[in-house]
């Protein structure tokens, strides 16, 4: 059974950072794109960034050059690094395995996610 743990999540100030992590485990993690997306109140869940089993990476537009993705196979771990992190960011933030880059209904595995806040 495949299941996503993520962790790291929290409260911080603007301009703050936090590294988030999700934990696999029940697949061949090394095969599969990895991603993560975001739910903010009130809003529809969104793409934040994506990585490929060979480490291609690509991010939605508000957060290039802020957020970096990366990925160890050997640990089976996905990492989401958030910089310069804005109110706007505030949202509950999800690990997502077996989809393809952003595109949501292409990933059949979920993590039950981490809340991020950041105050102004």
């Amino acid at each position: 059974q495949v299941q996503l743990v993520e962790s790291g999540g929290g409260s911080v100030q603007s301009g703050g950072s936090l590294r988030l992590s999700c934990a696999a485990s029940g697949y061949t993690y090394s095969t599969m794109w990895m991603a993560w997306f975001r739910q903010a109140p009130g809003k529809e869940r969104e793409g934040v960034a994506a990585i490929s089993p060979g480490g291609t990476t690509t991010y939605t537009d508000s957060v290039k050059g802020r957020f970096s993705i990366s990925r160890d196979n050997a640990k089976k771990a996905l990492y989401l690094q958030m910089n310069s992190l804005e109110p706007e960011d505030t949202a509950m933030y999800y690990c997502a395995a077996g989809g393809v880059l952003l595109r949501q209904t292409t990933y059949n595995y979920w993590g039950q996610g981490t809340q991020v806040t950041v105050s102004s």
